[in-house]
């Protein structure tokens, strides 16, 4: 991804410490693992191989895949409105928030997780309108989130929206 790592896991903090929302609460609550890496964290594979994944965590990221599928033609058309990108916003926080409270990964995974849930999270506040990027930058941001999840994350099947 082109967003550099450590502003997405900054804006994570922001949400967190400023709005009590449930995803944000979520994210922190979930992220109870050390980050093992010095300096900037970023997505990598698990010794060549995709990371594992669990049923709640394949059903939140299917959820958000097919809200942005379902949403990127009105986007591509310029025909989305504030209030679709405030409902698309809430589809993405409602399964981040789903696989943050039940999904159960290994401490490695989940810090690579993190980094995804980072970037949906920041995704879904520019959409919302909460954030000085335009509310389609979010579409785009959350489906490169998406796309850095089927790249990274064993799911079988998953095609991220957009390509």
């Amino acid at each position: 991804m082109k967003t550099p790592r450590l502003l997405a896991l900054a804006a994570v903090t922001l949400i967190a410490g400023a709005s009590a929302s449930l995803p944000a609460q979520a994210a922190d609550a979930h992220h109870h693992h050390g980050d093992s890496h010095a300096g900037e964290p970023t997505l990598h594979l698990n010794a060549g191989r995709q990371w594992a994944t669990d049923t709640p965590l394949r059903q939140s990221m299917d959820g958000i895949n097919r809200a942005m599928a379902k949403a990127l033609p009105a986007i591509h058309h310029s025909r989305f409105g504030e209030a679709d990108y405030d409902a698309l916003a809430a589809a993405v926080n409602r399964n981040v928030a789903y696989a943050v409270e039940r999904c159960k990964l290994a401490p490695e995974a989940d810090a690579q997780l993190h980094l995804v849930i980072a970037e949906l999270l920041a995704g879904a506040e520019a959409m919302e309108g909460k954030a000085a990027a335009p509310r389609h930058d979010g579409a785009v941001r959350v489906v490169q989130a998406l796309k850095s999840y089927a790249k990274y994350f064993r799911h079988p099947g998953f095609k991220a929206a957009g390509g």
